[in-house]
């Protein structure tokens, strides 16, 4: 049978004339008592308990309070605030990598002036709490800030049979990827939403051991400025390229890069065709750092690929020197037996290299006061306005292109539904 809920003045009416009775009643009498309560209230028996029990339930123009919601906040506002800031200096990444980079951010702010004590809100407190945040916290005070936008672009490898045969497929466990030389490499188009025409390209270059990573603009594909950026990455880099893997696309899949190779002594390898992952790490670097930074927008013009240019110098300034990355170490598994894979704890690319033992204590030092005379707010603010720059030189021809990309398919899909008339004689 139903039980009838009744009104909650009935239910605190009832409770007044039983709780007196029901907390100094034997245990046969708070049974009965119990038994008519719940058939009087509807309530099911543990809740009706609780009413009979409670020193505030039942009871008229109490309110409970959440204890969870009247709790002080462990960091303060201006501790948040300070957090906003910092996060925005280092180009927003998630929770876990800014805990592993504010140290040497903090320190590298303070010691360049960008916080000071005493000014501007920034206090020994406020740092403390900064330093003692775990990723969860930071991830959750963030969240509203992030910015969730996700665009797409469009690839332009195609399949180079030219060398395909004669070049070596590059398998687990090269001799050549045991310490820090042996780079992934890739183009990504900035074409926009179509590839009619000539635009720039970006040639990239990435460590497959510590992350190291290298962004040339190249005015088009052609082997002469493939070659001429390869040779621009080789003196950017601060220490020895021993090996290149590439896809197998036609762009560097060339009769003038394996030369280019063959003269350098680089050992040159290439992906199994049609398989993405084999080149994970490079095209994780087109996804992160091209298009995060870059966008995807259509760059045509001498001054777009000048200012592109510069973008990239500062980019890879912040991702060498201020942006730690993890790598996989191993597998385990979970209670379920599910494999997991198991990543160090995250470091930058500089930290790698001067842990790796392949540098001379002159290169050490060169690097180290290479990465202490730059100051990460100025790198910061440099990469927000040639990102400004580039938005207004492309944006808008951008969006033009896209408009009539998208006219046209749609012409071309009304036509395609229109079908066959046929007519009868």
């Amino acid at each position: 049978m139903k039980k009838e809920v009744v009104s909650m003045g009935t239910r605190i009416e009832v409770t007044q004339r039983l709780k007196t009775s029901y907390q100094g009643g034997k245990k046969a009498e708070k049974t009965s008592i119990l038994d008519n309560f719940c058939q009087s209230t509807g309530l099911a028996r543990s809740s009706a308990r609780r009413y009979l029990t409670s020193q505030t339930l039942g009871v008229k123009n109490i309110v409970r309070m959440d204890r969870r919601k009247s709790r002080t906040t462990k960091y303060s506002t201006a501790a948040k605030e300070k957090l906003v800031w910092l996060w925005r200096m280092m180009c927003m990444p998630c929770g876990k990598y800014l805990v592993e980079d504010r140290l040497q951010w903090i320190e590298s702010l303070e010691a360049h002036g960008e916080l000071v004590l005493g000014q501007d809100g920034w206090t020994e407190n406020i740092r403390q709490e900064l330093l003692s945040m775990s990723a969860a916290t930071v991830d959750r005070y963030l969240k509203t800030e992030r910015d969730r936008l996700r665009l797409k672009g469009i690839s332009t490898t195609k399949p180079g049979t030219l060398l395909r045969n004669s070049i070596k497929i590059r398998k687990a466990g090269d001799e050549m990827e045991t310490e820090p030389g042996f780079f992934e490499a890739d183009t990504v188009a900035h074409c926009g939403p179509t590839l009619k025409g000539e635009f720039a390209r970006t040639l990239t270059l990435t460590d497959v051991i510590i992350g190291w990573v290298e962004l040339e603009v190249l005015r088009n594909n052609a082997h002469v400025h493939i070659r001429t950026g390869l040779d621009a990455a080789m003196d950017s880099i601060p220490y020895q390229v021993k090996g290149l893997d590439c896809d197998n696309g036609s762009e560097l899949i060339n009769y003038d890069v394996v030369s280019w190779a063959a003269d350098k002594q680089i050992f040159f390898t290439r992906a199994r065709p049609y398989k993405k992952n084999d080149q994970a790490h490079v095209e994780s670097k087109n996804n992160h750092v091209v298009r995060h930074f870059g966008f995807h927008y259509r760059y045509d013009t001498e001054e777009e690929r000048e200012v592109l240019s510069a973008l990239w110098k500062a980019v890879c300034q912040k991702m060498n020197y201020f942006t730690a990355t993890k790598k996989p170490i191993g597998w385990t598994s979970d209670a379920s037996g599910k494999r997991k894979r198991v990543y160090d704890r995250p470091q930058t690319p500089l930290a790698r290299l001067l842990k790796s033992g392949i540098l001379s204590d002159r290169q050490v030092r060169d690097l180290e006061q290479t990465r202490d005379a730059i100051n990460p707010a100025v790198l910061t603010r440099e990469i927000t306005r040639l990102q400004s720059m580039l938005i207004a030189l492309a944006k808008d021809k951008t969006d033009h292109l896209t408009a009539q990309v998208v006219e046209v398919k749609t012409r071309r899909l009304k036509n395609q539904k229109g079908g066959v008339k046929v007519v009868a004689i």
